[in-house]
């Protein structure tokens, strides 16, 4: 069995071990029942079921490459389109990002990423404030990918945003193809995300912040 990295750290500073981050959040509506359990001390593992095939596949990428064990589940007004269930994703996961990193103590705080897909550049830069701001730089060429609405990855990412409470930025350097710039943008979210929220070894049981709180 691996140990992680935290499992390390609690061994080396056992007055400092720190409860499991993992979280499970649930929002019903009278257009959307969304379920989101997440484990940011996981290896990958993800269950996705929204009725979105294109956004499970981004779900995919944040577990995958942020080591979030990631369980979502969703059912919404897809009859109608898909922009209440993929908001309500976002809000959702959100949420359970922010309970699951609880008082944020001892974290990086701090995340950057340089993605590359193909032709597509993106980068990702974050920090988990407690200040909720997305600057979103994204120019994708087509409407669609597959049945999926590309105007919906922004409507994604500020739910996101607003409920975990973080500030993101993300810029496009490079890209022509909308399905590499959307996947490379998730990626590049989902390997900054895992840096700011691992743990920083000098900062175990303190808050990353002059102010003494997030």
């Amino acid at each position: 069995m691996q140990i992680s990295d935290r499992q390390v750290l609690s061994q080396e500073h056992p007055e400092q071990i720190t409860p499991a981050r993992i979280a499970t959040v649930r929002r019903t509506t009278g257009e959307t029942d969304v379920q989101v359990t997440v484990n940011l001390d996981g290896t990958g593992v993800c269950v996705s079921k929204t009725g979105i095939p294109f956004l499970d596949h981004m779900m995919h990428q944040i577990s995958s490459h942020g080591l979030i064990d990631l369980d979502v589940q969703a059912t919404g007004d897809l009859e109608i389109d898909d922009h209440h269930t993929n908001e309500d994703v976002g809000i959702t996961l959100g949420q359970a990002l922010g309970k699951a990193l609880g008082d944020r103590k001892g974290i990086v705080r701090f995340g950057n990423f340089l993605a590359p897909l193909d032709e597509a550049l993106i980068q990702v830069t974050l920090d988990c404030s407690g200040r909720p701001h997305l600057s979103y730089g994204l120019e994708i060429p087509t409407q669609r990918v597959g049945t999926y609405d590309t105007q919906l990855v922004r409507e994604f990412f500020v739910a996101l945003v607003n409920h975990s409470q973080m500030t993101l930025h993300i810029r496009q350097l490079d890209g022509i193809n909308s399905h590499h710039i959307i996947e490379a943008t998730f990626k590049a979210f989902a390997r900054a995300m895992r840096m700011a929220v691992e743990f920083d070894a000098r900062r175990l049981g303190s808050i990353p912040s002059s102010k003494g709180v997030l």
